[in-house]
């Protein structure tokens, strides 16, 4: 996206240090149903990556048929196989609930969340079990590919914008809202930046 980058470069001196670092944003997105995507960040939450992975191939094989199972048939499925799948009870307790709120269109399909804006989906999701304002904004990023979200509340963005200003003390959400808003309209690729400077500063930390 060399117009994000361009726009972020000429917005802060420090950005434009890290792009040259980084090199062009390799962020894609990966188009799947949004309850899919919901389910699978149940799955992911507090956990490894390769575990939660694990949890979802184990999910997968519960069922027959190509694909992801839908919500019909994962609503069916008893607990005692969600719980050997690897889930706990509260995340079961989530996917039931995301399950419901996909059959009852609270959840929308992939098409029709593309002419929803960022803030509906929000407020319709929150409101699903297990669900928060962060996990709806990766959804945004990750699977709609939305360009101008800024997950303000994720340790690594405001740790990325931390290191490369190098301050004292993470900005608060509130503040790093205020100062992504000379991002706009980049701000999803302003944040996978940020992400790659939290890692820069993990390897430094090893390293050290």
């Amino acid at each position: 996206m060399p117009d994000a980058a361009d726009h972020l470069a000429a917005a802060d001196p420090a950005f434009a240090a890290l792009i040259a670092r980084i090199g062009p944003c390799t962020a894609a997105p990966t188009p799947r149903e949004p309850y899919e995507a919901l389910v699978r960040a149940i799955a992911h939450q507090q956990l490894h990556g390769r575990a939660a992975q694990a949890i979802l191939a184990r999910l997968a094989a519960l069922h027959s048929g190509p694909g992801f199972p839908p919500p019909d048939q994962l609503a069916a499925t008893p607990d005692a196989a969600l719980r050997a799948c690897g889930f706990s009870g509260s995340k079961i307790a989530a996917i039931r609930d995301i399950c419901a709120h996909a059959m009852n269109g609270i959840v929308p399909t992939l098409q029709e969340a593309a002419v929803l804006s960022d803030e509906e989906l929000i407020r319709r999701l929150v409101a699903i079990r297990g669900v928060g304002r962060w996990t709806v904004e990766m959804l945004l990023i990750a699977t709609l590919g939305r360009p101008d979200v800024l997950p303000v509340d994720d340790f690594g963005v405001r740790e990325g914008w931390r290191l490369i200003k190098q301050l004292p003390a993470q900005p608060r959400p509130k503040e790093l809202a205020a100062v992504g808003e000379a991002w706009a309209p980049w701000r999803s690729t302003a944040a996978w930046y940020l992400w790659r400077a939290s890692d820069e500063g993990k390897v430094i930390k090893q390293s050290n």
